[in-house]
């Protein structure tokens, strides 16, 4: 029965391509048969980049230098969380995930889940992750967006490995500055005490927060603390893109 309505609603409501942002068709024909349309176009799925073969042990950026095990950032700079991973290198989705964050292409999710299950699924599966925690945004800039696109991806993430989300687990209690705007250094102070853990007894041993794309992990290391601090004992970060080194 959901099947049959989440079809209908495929005609009524057609997707729009994560890249394009044209409508890919509800239905296609493949060997004679009528088969459910996929959620990006083929040809705009070669132009996008999955991080693949050597990346950074520690938060998960491609390297130019295969022999390399950290980025220039990790090389120099501790982070708080234990290991990173990522799906896209940001420059071939950064018009896709534009959309997604600023002009309410919310479907895109349900492609960015099923691109995380087939690149990370196994490996994320592995590591006894027991919730996704979305990186939350302040609660005012929120209800001006409508929501809140970490957590939409980490529902699509959820989906697709059986992890639960726990999206009140932490709490954005100040409103920070845009980060594109500062260096390094300004965006680790910038988030000082901009986050809080909701409850007190958190009893998860191993969690995995999720935001849209990394940068200089200055966001997820404060969450990351507040878990630390909470007694949470692996901590994990996933992204929908992340720059490469050069």
């Amino acid at each position: 029965m959901h099947q049959s309505f989440s079809r209908a609603l495929d005609f009524l409501y057609p997707r729009r391509c994560p890249v394009c942002d044209g409508v890919v068709p509800a239905f296609e024909i493949r060997d004679g048969h009528i088969t459910r349309g996929g959620l990006i176009h083929k040809s705009c799925h070669r132009i996008i980049k999955y991080v693949r073969g050597a990346t950074c042990v520690k938060c998960g950026k491609p390297l130019s230098d295969p022999t390399a095990e950290y980025c220039d950032d990790c090389s120099v700079k501790a982070h708080n969380f234990d290991r990173g991973y990522s799906v896209f290198v940001y420059r071939s989705v950064s018009g896709s995930i534009y959309k997604f964050k600023y002009m309410g292409r919310q479907e895109y999710a349900a492609f960015y889940g099923l691109a995380t299950k087939k690149l990370l699924g196994r490996k994320l599966k592995a590591l006894g992750i027991e919730a996704i925690v979305p990186v939350p945004m302040y609660h005012a800039k929120e209800r001006k967006r409508g929501y809140n696109q970490a957590a939409v991806y980490a529902r699509a993430v959820s989906a697709e490995l059986g992890i639960p989300v726990c999206e009140e687990l932490v709490t954005r209690v100040r409103n920070t500055a845009p980060m594109k705007e500062l260096d390094a250094r300004g965006r680790r102070n910038n988030l000082k005490k901009a986050f809080i853990i909701a409850k007190n007894d958190v009893k998860f041993k191993c969690v995995l927060i999720i935001d849209d794309i990394y940068t200089t992990g200055s966001t997820i290391d404060e969450i990351a603390h507040e878990f630390r601090m909470a007694g949470v004992e692996k901590i994990y970060c996933l992204t929908l893109a992340i720059g490469q080194t050069t």
